[in-house]
């Protein structure tokens, strides 16, 4: 179902900021303030440019003049990225492309010191043009675009949960060589999932007292899992309405048994996929299983875990329920937590069977749901 955009008003330029977070603060790029730090940061470090259309310099007023010059405009609209330890600036950032009435922004222009490269303070740079493009401005879409020879660049976009969309070839010129660009994007309905994942890989929790991660941003934002010679994919917001269809299908057959209509069908589909992790099971082209998962402040919710009547004994809901632990694993919880109708007698003996015990039983108007726990071993 097509979004109904009657109202839709347009998104609003970028502003200067300051805007704080643990590692970095982004404010309004000013030469006079952050110059000579931004020299500091990148001279001698010629690699840093490779794929930009300009760099590298040799002369420090050289690239001061070209710095004035960015300041100045709108769009790219240039962030100096200031490392809060040493409250000098060690990178920059843009929004570019800015396009308010379609709500639609992308980032790019960026360059980060060799020391501030693959840091969670980077990470945090990312997040925080990506919440001021979602939450203060009001953008429907924020893109990433790259050389398609720039493996590094392809496979940050991934990891920071950008979906690909595609390759568009011979698409530029630069410095002399042909440029095939690879298109990613975020939209509105998948920035909550994808802020939950920045938010919990940049916790404190998150990471050893030497600074070893223990979740990965990469694994907590996969769209893509294997469970033995099984593939799951993460499903797109497209896929709404066959997913809608495949609820039905599978949940039929506990209408009888419950007596009432199996919460599943109840949904706002528009609100599972913006705050959810929808993972499909296919054989060959058949939707055939379907994983409903929503991370949370202390555990992993398995929302939802259905497989054809006619599939049953193919070990398709096993297999789906393992693909639950690897989840939780992947964000690093410890903790699944679920709840199934009562009368579903041969769910919960199944949930027993796989390592979840009962925590209570709840009556919410027109049944009881029983809200069970598994603890995941480390």
């Amino acid at each position: 179902m097509a979004a109904n955009l009657s109202e839709w008003k347009g998104a609003r330029p970028p502003v200067p900021g300051p805007f704080e977070g643990r590692f970095v603060r982004l404010e309004k790029l000013n030469v006079e303030r952050h110059g000579e730090a931004l020299w500091q940061s990148v001279a001698g470090h010629v690699s840093l440019w490779d794929y930009m259309p300009y760099g590298p310099w040799d002369v420090k007023q050289t690239f001061l003049a070209w710095l004035v010059e960015r300041e100045a405009l709108a769009d790219p609209y240039y962030f100096a990225v200031i490392d809060k330890r040493t409250g000098l600036a060690a990178g920059a950032i843009t929004l570019m492309e800015i396009r308010p009435a379609a709500g639609v922004i992308e980032v790019g222009h960026i360059f980060f010191s060799p020391g501030l490269q693959k840091t969670p303070a980077a990470t945090e740079a990312i997040y925080l043009a990506a919440r001021h493009a979602f939450h203060d401005l009001g953008y429907r879409r924020f893109e990433w675009k790259c050389n398609n020879g720039n493996e590094a660049s392809k496979r940050a976009a991934l990891r920071f949960g950008f979906q690909f969309e595609g390759l568009f070839r011979q698409h530029m010129i630069v410095k002399g060589k042909n440029r095939d660009t690879a298109w990613f994007s975020v939209i509105d309905i998948e920035w909550p999932i994808v802020e939950r994942a920045f938010q919990t890989w940049l916790s404190p929790e998150n990471f050893e007292t030497n600074g070893r991660q223990k979740a990965s941003l990469a694994a907590m934002n996969a769209r893509e899992m294997d469970v033995g010679a099984l593939r799951l994919n993460r499903a797109l917001t497209g896929q709404r309405d066959e997913i809608i269809a495949f609820q039905e299908a599978a949940y039929d057959r506990n209408r009888a048994v419950l007596g009432v209509e199996p919460l599943p069908l109840k949904w706002n589909y528009d609100a599972i996929f913006a705050e959810t992790e929808v993972w499909c099971i296919r054989d060959k082209s058949r939707l055939v299983g379907v994983l409903i998962l929503r991370p949370r402040e202390d555990d992993l919710y398995l929302e939802s875990v259905a497989t054809l009547p006619e599939m049953q004994g193919a070990g398709f809901g096993n297999k789906l329920l393992d693909a639950t632990e690897f989840r939780a694993r992947d964000w690093g919880y410890r903790y699944i937590r679920l709840c199934t109708g009562e009368k579903l007698t041969q769910n919960v003996d199944w949930y027993h069977r796989k390592g979840f015990s009962i925590e209570s039983v709840e009556n919410i108007t027109d049944r009881n749901m029983v809200h069970m726990i598994r603890r995941l071993l480390p």
